[in-house]
């Protein structure tokens, strides 16, 4: 459906209801591929997510989609070296001291992920004692 620009599914809307009388999804098949052969046939689903979007919204535009937003290496390095200052800072906590916290790209639970499940995991790595090796294979340390 990506090649459907919005002409086109303004085209299909008013192949759906023309005149008096409102055609079948399957004339609309039928007639979109005698109109544009050299697009892909359409399909019913396609023209019932055309005609669905129509009636909720008024218009056939793109919506952009509400992705998760993604976190950048500037925000992870800034989180890394706010936890470096403070490390017994709870998560919670530290999520809601950020400046960026209200930034429109980072909701505060995907914040909190990052924190929790992301960067702890990494820091607690690098700042745990090393384990000794014991000194003959096979012998506990």
């Amino acid at each position: 459906m990506s090649y459907l620009t919005e002409s086109l599914k303004i085209e299909i809307l008013m192949m759906i209801a023309y005149g008096d009388r409102a055609r079948t999804q399957c004339e609309v098949v039928r007639l979109f591929r005698e109109t544009h052969p050299d697009l892909p046939p359409l399909n019913q689903g396609t023209i019932s997510k055309i005609e669905a979007q129509y009636r909720e919204m008024g218009h056939v535009r793109k919506v952009p989609s509400k992705r998760q937003a993604v976190v950048d290496d500037d925000t992870k390095l800034n989180l890394l070296l706010a936890l470096e200052e403070n490390p017994i800072t709870p998560a919670r906590q530290l999520a809601c001291d950020r400046p960026f916290f209200f930034d429109d790209t980072l909701n505060g639970a995907r914040y909190l992920r990052l924190l929790q499940h992301e960067l702890m995991p990494v820091l607690c790595h690098l700042f745990a004692p090393a384990k000794k090796k014991p000194p003959w294979p096979g012998v506990k340390g």
